[in-house]
């Protein structure tokens, strides 16, 4: 389905709603400002990510690869 057709689809939904939180809820939504989920993150979670990108900088990081490498030695997978 094109996204004219999803659009025409959702319209003919709303006339047919007669909850006005439905309504008032869907207006919220298409007129609300996009957001940055990071800004919704718990502040632990945002000096996690902090102290991850700090050691990237700082060259103390290893290539996913050679992670995934010796996963695979240490526990015999081969995917």
């Amino acid at each position: 389905m094109d996204i004219q057709t999803e659009k025409i689809e959702l319209v003919k939904l709303l006339l047919d709603v007669e909850n006005p939180n439905v309504i008032t809820e869907v207006k919220a939504i298409l007129t609300s400002e996009p957001t940055d989920f990071y800004d919704d993150l718990p502040d632990h979670v945002k000096e996690s990510i902090a102290i991850g990108l700090k050691q990237i900088e700082n060259g103390q990081h290893r290539p996913h690869h050679e992670v995934m490498a010796e996963f695979r030695s240490k526990y015999g997978t081969k995917n």
